[in-house]
């Protein structure tokens, strides 16, 4: 494959998607704090594990409060505004850690950065939505996945070695970076929501289903069921990704004992390495075929990559599988924000970002507490098998909501007084 071609997707994009990708690498490289959370508190701030478990467990879901309010600004007020209000309070938060005396209060400064944290999402969704159109979106997500990527790669392995020593560099640190990469998107980019006389103007659409709606959003949402169906779907998806951070490092304890924490961390940089010099290969490859389908392929990737687990007992048969669910997981996460942005009217953007990854990531929140409820009552290694079935379950499902949905357009398409609702 030429290299040059490799990187044509890229080049057609906007300046400011370019913007956008280096102030996520810039975010995910200072994201010092929250990955070291449960070891900040138990061994920092001497919570209990059961206290610590709270807090991250608050922290976590105090996002979702977040979401919400970003999501509805973002469509408000502004995407550009919310990311920067929103960053900064999230910032500066993280700094007032270093400066209060008292212990107990710093989980609480903690979970209102991960409040403000949590606005960002949407309205960084949605400035890339209003930058890009239908044949740009795949490689615009792809990019910033992969600046995210190249961050965390980067980002825990230089907070591990400062945090004995310079702890309080990891704030000033996370703090810093955020504000770095807010100024690169005050200075550079231009507010990207649609002018309030443009909202009707479907004439620089190439997809119907991303004009303007007026309406609350549950309103606006019922209108679109195959955006409804998808989203339930993508709920198994995270269900399955979360196996990843929860189940295995259980079940490579189990396997290799005291050397399961250190093979982990093998295969987590195993994980980093694949998505960083795969996405621009994989998404290459995939560009032409719908992004239903690309989701779709990526349910068999998570079959085969997490199934074969329940046969792996060395380094090298981890190291394999987590080949395969990591180009699953690539796909899966490029082609769903592609999918979803396709289905999303411009005039909702924020709001429906919001709401659809709160939905989503309901398999992460419960994933964990099932599984561990599973490998309570039987052997770690039995949930592999069970998680092959519901990947190819719900690669079924992906496929035939794409069957559908191709009917449905079909049928439209043939009954030209009937109005596009999909």
């Amino acid at each position: 494959m030429d290299i040059k071609n490799l990187w044509e997707d890229y080049t057609e994009l906007p300046k400011s998607v370019f913007v956008l990708f280096f102030a996520q690498v810039i975010i995910s490289l200072g994201s010092f704090v929250f990955p070291f959370l449960a070891i900040f508190f138990t061994k920092t701030l001497f919570f209990s594990e059961q206290q610590a478990g709270f807090f991250v467990m608050i922290a976590t879901a105090a996002k979702v409060p977040g979401l919400l309010l970003g999501g509805k600004l973002a469509d408000v007020l502004g995407r550009k505004k919310t990311f920067i209000i929103f960053s900064i309070l999230s910032a500066l938060f993280i700094f007032f850690c270093i400066i209060v005396r008292q212990g107990v209060i710093i989980p609480w400064l903690l979970t209102l950065s991960a409040v403000f944290n949590g606005a960002n999402y949407p309205a960084m969704k949605a400035m890339v939505a209003d930058l890009t159109n239908p044949d740009n979106r795949k490689a615009a997500f792809s990019l910033l996945y992969l600046g995210t990527n190249i961050g965390f790669a980067i980002g825990p392995l230089v907070a591990g070695l400062l945090y004995n020593n310079y702890l309080k560099l990891l704030f000033v640190g996370d703090a810093l970076t955020t504000l770095i990469a807010v100024s690169l998107v005050y200075f550079l980019i231009e507010e990207s929501i649609p002018r309030q006389e443009n909202m009707r103007d479907t004439s620089t659409l190439d997809c119907s289903t991303e004009k303007a709606e007026e309406g609350s959003i549950f309103r606006v949402l019922l209108t679109r069921p195959f955006l409804i169906i998808f989203t339930l779907i993508y709920t198994l998806y995270s269900f399955i990704y979360v196996q990843s951070d929860f189940t295995l490092p259980i079940q490579m304890l189990k396997v290799f004992g005291e050397t399961g924490p250190q093979y982990f961390g093998t295969i987590m940089t195993v994980n980093g390495i694949v998505v960083i010099f795969f996405t621009v290969i994989l998404i290459r490859i995939t560009r032409k075929v719908r992004p239903i389908i690309n989701v779709s392929l990526a349910g068999l990737l998570y079959a085969f990559g997490f199934g074969a687990i329940y046969y792996s007992n060395n380094l090298f048969l981890f190291s394999a599988t987590t080949v395969l669910w990591t180009l699953g997981e690539i796909i899966a996460t490029t082609y769903s924000d592609v999918y979803i942005i396709n289905h999303t009217p411009r005039s909702h953007r924020g709001r429906f970002s919001a709401i659809i990854h709160i939905l989503i990531g309901s398999g992460f929140i419960f994933g964990p507490y099932l599984s561990g409820l599973f490998i309570n009552s039987f052997a770690v290694e039995k949930i592999w098998p069970i998680v092959f079935i519901l990947a190819l379950f719900a690669s079924f499902l992906m496929y035939l909501l794409n069957y559908f949905e191709i009917k449905a357009i079909d049928s439209i398409e043939q009954s030209p007084l009937e109005e596009e609702i999909i």
